[in-house]
């Protein structure tokens, strides 16, 4: 199974948290089509089709980086950050 890099997870899930709640606050079809975006990334990066499949699936991924120490948890470089 392919694993997407930790720090590109951690970004998406947070990227994902940080634009649900602007939406949620906001409600503009901007927040919204930003939200939608970080939404279907996530799904893509972790193989699912819903977000809270993907987020379950970032989770356990994360928790399984974090408790065996494998993949390297290093941030990704500005120029290689997802942007969605």
């Amino acid at each position: 199974m392919l694993m997407a890099n930790p720090a590109t997870l951690r970004n998406l899930v947070k990227r994902y948290e940080a634009l649900r709640s602007t939406h949620a606050r906001l409600g503009t079809s901007e927040s919204s089509r930003r939200l939608e975006d970080v939404s279907y990334t996530l799904c893509v990066t972790t193989g699912t089709r819903t977000v809270p499949a993907a987020l379950a699936t970032a989770a356990a991924q994360l928790r399984a980086v974090r408790s065996t120490g494998s993949l390297s948890a290093a941030p990704v470089s500005a120029e290689a950050q997802l942007t969605a």
